[in-house]
Formats: C-alpha cells, sequence, structure tokens
C-alpha cells in the first residue's frame, strides 16, 4: 500500500538526503547528490524500483519515532509482542563518500528482526551485480557502487534481486549497518565507525542549534524548520534546494508533477531574512556568495532557478518505467520552467542583496556591478510579459505580482545608493522607473469594482501573491486597495480553512488539467496580511492551524488537501519551511514591540 507522503521522514548529509517510511523503508535516495539518480525510488513507483526496509519480522507500522534533540537523527520505536527496539537513521556528514547508516538497537526483551535491500540504479531501471568482497557487499551497475556492511556482521543472502538478512536484538545489544556509495571506478573508500558517526552527527548537529537565537512561541516547530532548511543545503556551495524530491504529486493521480531539486532565486530573500532573524550569518553568507556566482553573467541570461552548484542545464525528460506516486504520472526529472521568463526573480535577487547589506554582511567588491548590469537589463523588459511567480505553462501575461517585484528591484536599488551615496548609479532614473511601474500597477492590475488587486492586467482572477504588496512595501497594509485585496483573496481562494495559490477550475491560468491542493506558503502568507492590517487574532489562529500541519516530526510538504487530510507535492518543502519561520518571527518580533 503506498504510503501518504507526510508518512514520510528526512535525515541527509548536508550533500543529499533520504526519505524513511513509518514502516521502516528507506524510498527515496539520490546518490551522490540531491540532484543524482535515484539508488532507491520505490516512492515513485514500487519496491522493485529500489528500497531499503529495516523492521521486526511480521510488523508494519512503527509505534512512534521522533528526532534526536537539535538533530536530523532520526529514532524509530518499534513494539512487538516479545520485545521493543529502537532503529536510528541517519546520514553523517561527509568526508569523501556518502554514508546512509541504521543501527537497530534492542531496548527490551529480544525482537527478530528482518533487512531488504533493493538497489536500483538510475531511479529504479538498473539492477546492479551484486558480489561478495572483503566480507561484505558489493552492488556494482556503470558508474555506481555501493557496499554494504554491518557491525556485527549478520548472515545476508539474495533472493529475487535484493539482499536479505534475518538477525535478533536483545535489551541493550546493537547491530549497525552502513551503505557507502563511491565511484566504480574508484576503490572503496575508508570504513567508518556507525557509532562514532552517530554520536559526531549529534554533536555537529547540536551544535549548529544551539547557534539558533530565536525564543519565542513555537520554538520546536521554528528549529524544526530551520534544520530542515539546513539539510537542505548543499554545503559545498551554500545553495538551498526547494525539494530533495521530484514527481511527488499535487493531486494524487493527477500530471502536476515537477522536479524541485534545484535552488530557485526566488525563495533567496525570505531564505535570507529566515536565517539572518535566526541568527545564521555563515547560512546567509554562503547563500549569497552561491546567489553571486549563480547569476554571475549576462542578465539577459539570468534564470529562475540553478542546480546545487550554479548548473544552468536542467533539462526536463520523463521516466515511463515509474508508474509515478500513487500512479500520479509522469515522473519527471529535470524542470523546463528554467527557460521560462520570470520578471520577479530580478527583484528577489535585489531584495536578497539590499537584506545581506542591511543585516552588514561584508558586501563583495563586484555584487553592485552586478545588480547595475540586472537593473539595466530590467529598464529595458520590465514592460514585457512574463510566465510569472507560479510558473505558468500557459501564455505569457503582465502578472501583476511580476511587476511589484520589478519595482522591489528599482526600489532596493535607490534605498542602496541613499544609504551609501558613494556607489555608482543613477538614483534619479530608477526613482523614474519605480514611480512608472507603480502608477502602471495599480492603474492596469487593480479593480476598483470587486476592490482588489487581481492576477495581472485585466483579468478577473486573482492571485495569493498579491498579498505580499504590503510585505514588500509596495503599498501600507492600511490602504484600502490592501485591505480589499486580503479580504477577497481570503474570501475566493480559501478552501478547507486554507489558500489555494490562485484558481485552476477554468484551466486557463496555466494550461494545466486537473487541480491543487492548498499551497501552504500561500497560507502563511495569508497570516502575514492579515497581521499587517491589524487583524492579529486571525492572524495566529491561521498560523496554530499551519503548524498543527505539521507531521509527527515536523515536516511540510508543498501543498496539502483539506479533503482527504494529507499533505501533497514534493517534501520536504523549503518555501513551506520558510513561510513557517517567517511568519513566527514576525508575530513574535510584533509581542516585543510594544508599538506593533
Amino acid at each position: 500500500m503506498t504510503q501518504r507522503i507526510d508518512d514520510y521522514a528526512l535525515i541527509g548529509d548536508l550533500q543529499t538526503a533520504a526519505l524513511v517510511g513509518r514502516d521502516g523503508s528507506v524510498d527515496w535516495l539520490c546518490l551522490p547528490r540531491f540532484d543524482s539518480a535515484a539508488c532507491f525510488a520505490a516512492i515513485l513507483g514500487d519496491e522493485n524500483n529500489g528500497h531499503w526496509r529495516i523492521a521486526p519480522k511480521g510488523a508494519t507500522t512503527c509505534a512512534s519515532r521522533r528526532y534526536a534533540e537539535g538533530s536530523l537523527v532520526l529514532e524509530t520505536y518499534w513494539e512487538t509482542r516479545t520485545g521493543t527496539v529502537k532503529v536510528v537513521d541517519f546520514m553523517p556528514q561527509r568526508d569523501r563518500a556518502p554514508d546512509l547508516m541504521r543501527i537497530v538497537e534492542g531496548v527490551s526483551g529480544t525482537v527478530e528482526m528482518s533487512s531488504v535491500l533493493r538497489l536500483r540504479f538510475d531511479y529504479g531501471s538498473v539492477v546492479p551485480w551484486m558480489r561478495r568482497a572483503d566480507g561484505h557487499r558489493v552492488a556494482i551497475a556503470g558508474p555506481d557502487a555501493v557496499w554494504l556492511r554491518s557491525e556485527p556482521p549478520v548472515k545476508t543472502w539474495g533472493q529475487q534481486f535484493s539482499t536479505c538478512s534475518s538477525f535478533t536484538v536483545t535489551a541493550g545489544e546493537k547491530v549497525a549497518f552502513v551503505l557507502t556509495w563511491h565511484p566504480s571506478h574508484e576503490p572503496r573508500p575508508d570504513l567508518v565507525d556507525p557509532h562514532e558517526a552517530l554520536e559526531q552527527s549529534l554533536e555537529d548537529w547540536r551544535e549548529w542549534s544551539g547557534r539558533c537565537t530565536y525564543r519565542g512561541p513555537y520554538r520546536e516547530a521554528v528549529l524544526r524548520s530551520l534544520i530542515t532548511l539546513k539539510a537542505l543545503t548543499y554545503a559545498p556551495t551554500g545553495g538551498i534546494m526547494a525539494a530533495p524530491t521530484t514527481s511527488l504529486p499535487e493531486e494524487v493521480g493527477g500530471v502536476r508533477n515537477w522536479d524541485y531539486r534545484a535552488c530557485w532565486l526566488r525563495d533567496s530573500s525570505l531564505t535570507l531574512g529566515a536565517l539572518l532573524a535566526a541568527g545564521y550569518v555563515d547560512e546567509a553568507c554562503a547563500w549569497r556568495d552561491w546567489l553571486l556566482r549563480s547569476v554571475a553573467g549576462d542578465p539577459a541570461d539570468l534564470q529562475i532557478m540553478y542546480g546545487p552548484a550554479g548548473e544552468r542545464r536542467l533539462p526536463e525528460t520523463t521516466l515511463p518505467w515509474l508508474r509515478g506516486y500513487a500512479d500520479s504520472a509522469p515522473v519527471r526529472t529535470g524542470n523546463a520552467a528554467v527557460d521560462q521568463f520570470q520578471l520577479d526573480v530580478y527583484g528577489e535577487v535585489m531584495d536578497s542583496l539590499h537584506r545581506a547589506r542591511e543585516a552588514g554582511i561584508p558586501a563583495e567588491r563586484h555584487a553592485w556591478n552586478l545588480q547595475l548590469s540586472l537593473l539595466g537589463f530590467l529598464e529595458s523588459t520590465w514592460r514585457e510579459p512574463d510566465e510569472g511567480l507560479w510558473e505558468v505553462r500557459g501564455p505569457r501575461r503582465h502578472f501583476t505580482h511580476s511587476k511589484v517585484m520589478a519595482w522591489v528591484a528599482a526600489d532596493r536599488a535607490v534605498r542602496t545608493l541613499e544609504a551609501d551615496p558613494s556607489l555608482p548609479g543613477d538614483a534619479a532614473r530608477w526613482r523614474t522607473m519605480r514611480d512608472e511601474i507603480h502608477a502602471q500597477v495599480c492603474a492596469r492590475s487593480y479593480d476598483p469594482v470587486r476592490n482588489t488587486f487581481t492576477q495581472s492586467y485585466g483579468s478577473r482572477e486573482l492571485d495569493a501573491a498579491t498579498l505580499l504588496i504590503p510585505q514588500v512595501g509596495f503599498l501600507p497594509p492600511d490602504d484600502p486597495r490592501v485591505v480589499g485585496t486580503v479580504d477577497a483573496v481570503q474570501a475566493e481562494l480559501t478552501h478547507g480553512g486554507y489558500l489555494r495559490r490562485y484558481s485552476t477550475d477554468s484551466g486557463t491560468v496555466d494550461g494545466l488539467p486537473g487541480q491543487e491542493g492548498t499551497f501552504l506558503v500561500c497560507s502563511f502568507w495569508l497570516a502575514d496580511a492579515l497581521r499587517l492590517c491589524g487583524r492579529r487574532e486571525e492572524a495566529c489562529a491561521l498560523f496554530e492551524r499551519l503548524v498543527a500541519l505539521c507531521n509527527d516530526v515536523g515536516l511540510l510538504a508543498e501543498e496539502y488537501d483539506p479533503v482527504t487530510d494529507r499533505q501533497l507535492g514534493n517534501f520536504p518543502q523549503a518555501f513551506s519551511h520558510i513561510g513557517l519561520v517567517g511568519t513566527a518571527l514576525a508575530l513574535a518580533a510584533e509581542d516585543q514591540d510594544p508599538a506593533g
């Protein structure tokens, strides 16, 4: 039976990540990077597409699970009629090779355990050659080699193209399994002691968590979100992945299945804000530096997303041998939206670098020259239609949010020059550009009859992204047009108490069939907008409901379906956790501000 998306937990080593289900099965893992081909892809097919399950014999679902405090080390508890056992799953931060470690520990009584490992390289399509070497098992196919060992050694055997083992643990007894990947043309990496690695992982994560400066309400949820954002960071470069998965559906059985294993520029501003507000300056600096490297070059070539090391080529293709999560096909890798023209990213880049400068992060010498180049390009293109924030695969439009973010780009440039007049630039020209954009948006995006900003010029459709208008400073939150927009969006896009990003009923906005769930970050935006408009009780109530949607280990997907009460979309989703952190910190800051 297909597990729910929110039945999974995340483990990772800051270069890749795995999903572990309540049934003890690792059903998703890409090696060696987030965007590499998966060697476990059961979540997008079935067990024959690769997985690794460790559980008591005959057991189906664990009794409970949790993360060790302040860490990404997962502890899963199983209760049987003969005893209780704990399985500790983690991926230590690597020196060279990635390791997936699973330590089985007896808690009480005696429990008979089973391990079934099915390695399937290249997204579940390649069955490797498995052999014994140096007392361990090694699987090889093409460029990939994976070693399996246990401490103490347990007997393994091959069965139906899988590696099986059976063993018992008593109270206090431990059996550790280690799965190690390396390029098949290289020698096996040095062995890592799993118990020492566990202690080091706990120490590393707790040291990192201890740097969190936030002490306000819902600190546990905020810290778990920050740990999740850290887990989605590609440590060698500082890039932050949107999610560690591909093609988890926005509608079960539908076609809205996308690859989110890339770094989106639009996440940058909110990511920087969340990290800086929680005290993580080093991570904010690393993200800023990744941003500068990735967007360097001709501003006409600016992309909305990049690979974890700043790669630009992310071609989209489908994997027909995978039936998709719960028969939600197609399964895609890469993302064709990389080639879209989206005006808002220019504003997000400018806002990110402005935030970094305001926070005291030392400016890179070439950063301002890059910003000047981006602004010069934007001056000649902001009047053009684009595909917009939501990467619609329908026709280009004059999206309101895109124009507002073009205004943000000009506004942040003016502010930067006002703060540091020694920098080169023409503030007067950018003020004129800013004023022209502002006037056009107010004239062409605002519907005076309904008292709301619409999704695009001349449209009657609404868009949750217009809730960001007061947050970015385009209009004050007490402006009647802002108040009207908040009321209209809340009234027309609310579904089951949460917010859709826009209406998909007509099928004309994004060019795609079917529906999708409520978009979690949009619901956090609504909470922010309600707070700014003085409706704090509503904002707090909505925020509390959103936090309650986190699964048992504090994780959020991209969307939520209030009808079936299940999370949808890629999981866990950085944007959702950024929204949680941002709203929590804003509410807490207002509590501390006597004038709030």
